[in-house]
């Protein structure tokens, strides 16, 4: 909670200071340019992105897997696209870092370690390889319902 605190408080006095110094430097009117065309330039990466990523995230539907890599993406692509909108030019760093494929999935990887997947009655616990991302779940195996005794449980598999 204290972090948050600090960080709404410390990120906010950082930006201004930097867009006084580099309204000082190069001038106002170049300043707010900078700032729009960073954000119109985001706004266009970010549309770019959130489409690929909605393609393979379907692409994933399709054959049946859990898109869960492409959700952790999408995660960081909203922040990073709320970042960009945001004036100033520590916050467009950090949002351009959101956008760019090789960040944003190390930033996932880095994050996803300390979430569980639960699919269904499935519950997968993984940590991060780089084959296996912890936000895939395998395919689920088709329920072949058989005579005798039922019964009801919990399953935790850990990898």
């Amino acid at each position: 909670m204290r972090i948050l605190f600090l960080l709404f408080v410390i990120v906010p006095i950082i930006e201004i200071t930097l867009l006084i110094q580099v309204g000082q430097l190069i001038g106002v009117w170049y300043t707010v340019a900078l700032v729009l065309l960073s954000a119109f330039i985001g706004v266009n990466m970010l549309r770019y992105q959130s489409l690929a990523t909605l393609m393979r995230a379907r692409q994933r539907m399709d054959q049946g897997e859990i898109p869960g890599q492409e959700m952790g993406e999408g995660i960081v692509l909203a922040v990073g696209g709320a970042l960009l909108v945001t004036p100033g030019f520590v916050t467009d760093v950090i949002g351009f870092c959101c956008l760019i494929p090789a960040t944003r999935k190390a930033l996932v990887g880095m994050v996803s370690r300390h979430f569980t997947v639960v699919a269904g009655s499935q519950r997968t616990t993984s940590t991060f390889s780089a084959d296996h991302s912890p936000f895939e779940t395998p395919p689920r195996q088709p329920h072949t319902p058989r005579q005798g005794d039922i019964i009801e449980g919990e399953v935790t598999r850990r990898d």
